[in-house]
């Protein structure tokens, strides 16, 4: 087992920096002095790929043909929403609310719920 001192956690956008997590192999089994959600996240997730880089209508594809393919969707939506960003840097964030005013769309965190 290892173990990662001082890890940070941004899912809920708190940005917890006293994290401890506890590894087993490419997995983690332990967060110590995270939250519910931070604990959820940490170790729901592995190093090891489940699925293809992107998916277009259920299939595998590549990357570059699914950023076309999502161009397209937003540039012919008519109010498209942009929805989440917990878990992404502020620079992301700021990308992401540009994106929206440029689509004429409305941007929403997670926290609505």
């Amino acid at each position: 087992m290892a173990i990662v001192t001082s890890a940070v956690c941004t899912f809920c956008g708190c940005t917890c920096d006293d994290i401890e997590l506890h590894t087993e192999g490419d997995h983690i089994v332990k967060a110590k002095h995270a939250c519910r959600l931070g604990t959820t996240w940490f170790t729901s997730h592995g190093a090891e790929a489940h699925h293809p880089p992107a998916l277009i209508g259920g299939q595998p594809a590549t990357l570059e043909a699914a950023v076309a393919a999502a161009a397209d969707i937003l540039v012919e939506a008519n109010h498209p929403l942009v929805y989440g960003l917990s878990n992404v840097t502020c620079e992301t964030q700021r990308e992401a609310v540009f994106l929206a005013e440029r689509l004429g769309g409305v941007i929403d965190s997670h926290s609505s719920l």
